[in-house]
C-alpha cells in the first residue's frame, strides 16, 4: 500500500518544523500498514526529528488508493 505522511500543521511552521530549513514536510512511502509506513518516514527524517513521524499527534498517515483521475500526489517545494 502506498502512505502519505504530512505534519497535521499543514505548510504551517510550527513546532518541530520551525523554522522551516532542514526540514522534511512530507513523504509517500510504500508499506504494509501505518506502522512501517511511520518506520520508515522517521529513518529520512530532518531537523524535525525522527520522533515527529512516529507521532500521531504530531503528523497525520493516510492510505492512498491506487485507483482515481491523475493528479500530482504531493509536491514539497522549499526555497530559500
Amino acid at each position: 500500500m502506498i502512505w502519505l505522511l504530512r505534519p497535521l500543521t499543514g505548510e504551517n511552521e510550527v513546532g518541530q518544523w520551525s523554522p522551516w530549513f532542514d526540514k522534511a514536510f512530507g513523504f509517500v512511502v510504500r508499506a504494509e500498514d501505518e506502522t512501517e509506513a511511520r518506520a520508515l518516514a522517521s529513518l529520512m527524517a530532518g531537523d524535525e526529528g525522527f520522533s515527529s513521524w512516529l507521532d500521531k499527534t504530531l503528523t497525520g498517515c493516510a492510505p492512498l488508493e491506487v485507483a482515481g483521475k491523475s493528479d500530482v500526489i504531493m509536491r514539497d517545494f522549499r526555497a530559500a
